[in-house]
């Protein structure tokens, strides 16, 4: 029998291993309520990252995925007015 790479795992991986993989990280246990490893946690978030990679998930339903938006604002930042973004005032000022 031949040696599972990590490689292999990530190409063979199920969308439900990935969505298992995904939610023991998340909870920092397994479905069973055994608490992961730090190894375990690594190993297991790197597999979901690489399945996300190779599967092409959209990037906003990725790990770790942190939306651009800031008060209100329009992904690239515009509709934020100068006070909100703390522009209005002088930052010296009170010291």
């Amino acid at each position: 029998m031949s040696e599972m790479t990590f490689e292999t795992m990530i190409r063979q991986m199920t969308p439900t291993i990935y969505a298992n993989l995904k939610e023991a990280v998340a909870l920092g246990k397994w479905p069973d309520g055994k608490r992961l490893t730090a190894e375990q946690t690594e190993l297991c978030l790197e597999a979901v990252m690489r399945y996300e990679v190779e599967s092409e998930v959209p990037e906003d339903q990725r790990v770790g995925y942190l939306s651009r938006r800031t008060c209100g604002a329009g992904t690239d930042g515009s509709g934020v007015s100068p006070a909100m973004a703390g522009l209005g005032e002088d930052a010296t000022r009170g010291r």
